[in-house]
């Protein structure tokens, strides 16, 4: 019996049955020099046609092929494949392949999961539209008839979309990250599956008995009986929670002391929203609107984000907190020309972007107020790192509130505005930035990053990178104090809000709102009601006065 370990796990669960090394066609582009450069456009234009209308289709009965049918019609990506052919000379088949290639450099170089998950919808994009021009078919899922745990380099949504799902049991793939829309998808699914696993096509052959325990993150390589009598209980008991948790589901999260908890969830598009809603959420305690600018070929029109904000409170009647544009650092636009920096996470971001680009500001926010007409809008500022920074932001906020009075334009006068915690500067400065603002949301993986100073995406390190070290919830228990004091709300948007061992921590920490993935949400209101507020309170009193991390161990075991 072999066994191979990930890092992070994408959807839960446990699988146990025969593999199917599942290998796509790989193209390479044919060698030849054209003779017409308008027919070479002509190809791809073609290409990218057919694949457009297939998108469509699939976009008609799954939410996550919108994204790809926006990068199909991408203006960048047809002006960059003709540059290539108009003045580099290269065959349609070659500038598409270079083209794809710069793509997925510039997003898998990202620091952000989600963007970097991006990648992965790109290279499916090169199969399919490579596919049209060579006129070639390409392989799916949907001829699998027995039950099943696919292994493969990695998958595609247009892979998941096809699976035969009587017969898929779950699924494990070697490259590929958490945040990637395969992975999405099988957590809607209810599927077990695995990625990033390194040499798992090398270790693994066609009909192996493995066990994938996407819990725990470990694949088991043709194990012996007792391991797989082992997994099939775990797989029972494992199921019987999950039926649990999903009956449970619509409760709310009130400890057993009457302590009511509020559950948010974090999103990114309309899919997310849609998916959050299902699990019962109280509401949307991230909503990046990034994504909107980072997904268009020129930043969106105060309408055309007005459009969105407005669906995405019609959609949760909850609060949905919208944080204004967040970009730099590892996030870029292919738009907009960043200057080259040494330090771009400490560089020229978030919200020094959004107060240089005033009027662009200006657009965004006069769109969230106009949404807040429709729903329960709330506003959130990033990276603010001094009071100067939130009260400039908080004047622009109310010269676009003065325009739209002035233009008989409803809106919610009495929207709450808030702002991240992410940065030393705003954990020491936090009772200052308390008077200003109607609540905190703190966001634990850039804090953790800036308080430790270590580099979450530098694996040499990556064991330091940690949010139960004593800094870390020192720096989270002062915001919280901070905030209490001036009667505000103190929620958390960061990983670490979904972390199951941190739950009854954080409650008795006085965390207000857990804003959490939804694939967590049943689970964290599941501890919230299993637990003791003021019990939970008394046990995190003790951590004021860690110093390591074995103390932090000893605290949590308590629990």
């Amino acid at each position: 019996m072999k066994k191979l370990s990930v890092d992070k796990t994408s959807s839960k669960g446990i699988a146990i049955g025969k593999a199917y090394k599942y290998e796509k066609i790989s193209f390479v582009p044919d060698m030849y020099v054209y003779n017409d450069k308008d027919e070479e456009i002509k190809i791809y234009k073609n290409a990218t046609e057919q694949v457009s209308d297939e998108l469509t289709k699939l976009a008609q009965t799954n939410d996550i092929f919108a994204g790809h049918l926006e990068l199909v019609n991408d203006v960048a990506l047809l002006d960059e494949v003709t540059n290539k052919i108009v003045n580099d000379k290269k065959n349609v088949q070659i500038a598409f392949r270079d083209t794809i290639d710069e793509f997925v450099a510039m997003f898998e170089a990202m620091d952000n999961e989600y963007m970097k998950a991006r990648a992965d919808d790109i290279k499916d994009i090169y199969q399919r539209v490579m596919a049209k021009i060579k006129n070639v078919e390409l392989k799916n899922l949907a001829s699998i008839h027995t039950p099943t745990i696919v292994i493969a380099k990695d998958l595609a949504p247009s892979d998941t979309a096809t699976m035969n799902l009587d017969y898929i049991l779950g699924f494990a793939t070697q490259g590929g990250g958490v945040t990637s829309h395969v992975c999405i998808m099988a957590r809607n699914l209810g599927l077990p599956a695995l990625v990033g696993a390194d040499n798992l096509l090398e270790e693994v052959n066609d009909n192996d008995i493995i066990i994938i325990d996407a819990t725990n993150g470990d694949i088991y390589i043709n194990p012996d009986e007792a391991k797989i009598k082992e997994f099939e209980n775990k797989k029972s008991d494992f199921e019987k929670r999950e039926k649990l948790l999903k009956e449970n589901a619509h409760l709310e999260a009130i400890t057993k002391d009457n302590k009511r908890v509020l559950v948010y969830s974090n999103v990114g598009n309309i899919e997310d929203i849609k998916n959050a809603v299902k699990c019962y959420i109280d509401g949307i305690g991230l909503f990046r609107s990034e994504f909107l600018y980072m997904e268009n070929s020129h930043f969106p029109t105060e309408e055309e984000q007005f459009e969105v904000y407005k669906e995405a409170v019609q959609i949760c009647t909850g609060e949905v907190i919208i944080r204004t544009l967040d970009i730099g650092g590892d996030k870029e636009l292919s738009y907009y020309e960043f200057d080259k920096e040494e330090n771009p996470f400490l560089g020229f971001r978030a919200i020094r972007i959004s107060l240089h680009l005033k009027d662009m500001f200006k657009e965004q926010l006069r769109a969230l107020l106009r949404a807040s007409a429709f729903g329960y809008v709330s506003i959130m500022y990033p990276m603010i790192i001094s009071l100067e920074e939130l009260l400039e932001a908080n004047s622009i906020l109310d010269e676009c509130k003065k325009e739209l009075d002035s233009q008989n334009i409803a809106y919610n006068k009495d929207i709450k505005v808030g702002m991240m915690i992410e940065t030393p500067a705003s954990v020491m400065e936090a009772e200052a930035f308390a008077k200003y603002v109607d609540f905190f949301s703190i966001g634990t993986n850039d804090l953790t990053q800036y308080m430790l100073a270590v580099d979450r995406g530098n694996d040499k390190i990556a064991d330091m990178y940690d949010s139960f070290n004593p800094a870390v919830l020192h720096a989270i228990q002062k915001v919280i104090d901070a905030g209490h004091k001036e009667n505000i709300v103190v929620g958390m948007c960061g990983e670490f809000a979904s972390d199951e061992r941190a739950c009854k921590m954080l409650l008795g920490m006085g965390l207000d709102e857990f804003s959490v993935a939804f694939t967590q949400v049943a689970a964290i209101k599941s501890i919230i009601r299993e637990s003791d507020f003021e019990k939970c309170k008394e046990i995190s009193e003790k951590i004021r006065f860690v110093h390591s991390k074995k103390e932090v161990n000893e605290i949590l075991n308590m629990f």
